[in-house]
């Protein structure tokens, strides 16, 4: 039933920006035989029930003691999010505040893996991809972001991403340092 609901056009519509609440709602019930009002008291205040996964926040506490420590490294994110949950995430947690920048696919219409919200992320932020690091749970964006010159890490255990960023961090953050550039 989940892979039905979320991993459908409808869905991803929604997510793009181009649908809002009231239609993916209408959409889905109709096309699942579900009863609208529980469709719409599932998905309308969704954003307010989403949480972060702790093991992440522990991350980017990390990079942000990190960067503090060493400087030269820069946080943004790239989220497939619609407009209504976008702006609860914001509201909500703080810990958007330690970012750099970020898009959210709501907002530019556009949605990962589509490669344009990529470059999109990348011209408005001046990011090199040989320099840039991709976290994903899904691996097609992935796919997408290592196809424009990004490295990137599919997550599939939250609890296993730190050593993996560390061991990406430690052996790019030594090359550029010889190489003179530690600017990220």
């Amino acid at each position: 039933m989940a892979r039905a609901f979320f991993h459908h056009q409808d869905w991803f519509d929604f997510d793009c920006g181009i649908r809002s609440v009231d239609e993916v709602v209408a959409k889905t019930a109709a096309r699942l035989s579900l009863p609208l009002d529980r469709v719409h008291a599932l998905v309308a205040p969704l954003g307010e029930r989403l949480e972060p996964i702790a093991e992440n926040i522990a991350l980017l506490a990390a990079l942000h003691a990190r960067r503090a420590a060493q400087g030269g490294l820069q946080l943004f994110y790239l989220s497939n999010m619609p407009v209504p949950y976008a702006r609860a995430l914001e509201r909500r947690f703080s810990f958007f505040e330690g970012f750099d920048g970020g898009i959210f696919s709501g907002d530019v219409k556009r949605i990962k893996p589509n490669s344009e919200i990529y470059e999109m992320l990348a011209w408005r932020h001046g990011l090199a991809p040989e320099k840039t690091l991709f976290i994903d749970d899904a691996a097609s964006n992935v796919e997408a972001a290592r196809a424009l010159g990004w490295h990137a890490i599919h997550c599939t255990a939250p609890l296993a991403l730190s050593a993996q960023v560390e061991r990406f961090l430690g052996s790019h953050w030594e090359a550029a340092a010889t190489q003179g550039d530690v600017s990220r």
